[in-house]
C-alpha cells in the first residue's frame, strides 16, 4: 500500500510503501475487542476493600443471653446484619490483570493499523520537530494536517521534549511514544499522524520473533 508523506506545513514530500504484512493484515475485530478488555482490565488497581466480622471493632462478648428473651440467638454484635457490623462477603483485594499471547497481541495491533490505513485516517509526516517548546507550533500542525478540533493521536519515534511539551496543552491531541502503541489508543482517536521515524519503531516492534535453534 502506497501513502503521501507530507511535512508539517501539509506539502507532499514524498510517496513510501506502508509494509503489507502490517498495514494490510487481515482485520480481526475480535481480537481486538480482546486486547482492549486486557488493557482495561490491566488498568485496574485492585485494592478495594472492606472489613468482614472478624476484623470489625466491636466487642466479642454475646450480647445477650442465648434463651428466655424472646429473641433471635445472636454471640456478636459483628454480625453483617447490625448497624457497625462487618460486611458479608465484602470485597478484599486481588488482581485483575489478564495475560495475551505475544502473537495475538501482534496480530491485534496490525488489525488495528490497518483499520486505519483502510479508513484513510493515517496521516504520515517526515517528522515532527518543534525548534521551541510552544503550542502554538503544534496547534499549527494539527490543524493544518487533520483540521481544527479533530481527535488526534500523533505518534512520535521517542523521547523529544519539545514536541512532548508543546503537544500536551492541545485539547482533543495526545502524543505516544511508538514503543508504546496500543489497540485502545489508536481506535480512540479520529485521526493518528504518525512519522517516518515512528514507522521504523513500529517495524521493529512488529517484526516476527526469531525462532529458536531446535535442541541438537
Amino acid at each position: 500500500m502506497d501513502i503521501s508523506v507530507v511535512n508539517m506545513a501539509g506539502k507532499k514530500v514524498k510517496t513510501i510503501e506502508l509494509p503489507a504484512d502490517i498495514f494490510e493484515y487481515k482485520i480481526n475485530v475480535g481480537l481486538m475487542h480482546q486486547y482492549v478488555l486486557m488493557q482495561q482490565a490491566n488498568a485496574r488497581l485492585g485494592t478495594h476493600k472492606t472489613k468482614r466480622r472478624g476484623e470489625v471493632s466491636r466487642t466479642t462478648a454475646k450480647w445477650y443471653r442465648q434463651k428466655g428473651t424472646g429473641r433471635a440467638r445472636h454471640g456478636s454484635r459483628s454480625a453483617p446484619i447490625f448497624v457497625g457490623g462487618g460486611r458479608a462477603l465484602g470485597p478484599v483485594p486481588h488482581k485483575y490483570t489478564k495475560r495475551m499471547p505475544l502473537q495475538m497481541r501482534h496480530a491485534a495491533l496490525k488489525s488495528a493499523l490497518s483499520a486505519l490505513a483502510r479508513d484513510g485516517q493515517l496521516v504520515m509526516v517526515d517528522q515532527v520537530s518543534f525548534e521551541q517548546p510552544k503550542t502554538k507550533l503544534a496547534a499549527a500542525m494539527v490543524s493544518t494536517l487533520v483540521g481544527e478540533g479533530t481527535k488526534t493521536l500523533i505518534v512520535l519515534s521517542g523521547r523529544n521534549v519539545n514536541a512532548e511539551k508543546a503537544i500536551s496543552n492541545l485539547e482533543k491531541v495526545r502524543y505516544l511514544h511508538a514503543a508504546y502503541i496500543n489497540v485502545r489508543d489508536l481506535l480512540n482517536y479520529d485521526r493518528v499522524i504518525l512519522s517516518v521515524d515512528a514507522l521504523e519503531v513500529i517495524k521493529t516492534l512488529l517484526a516476527k520473533p526469531a525462532k529458536k535453534a531446535a535442541a541438537s
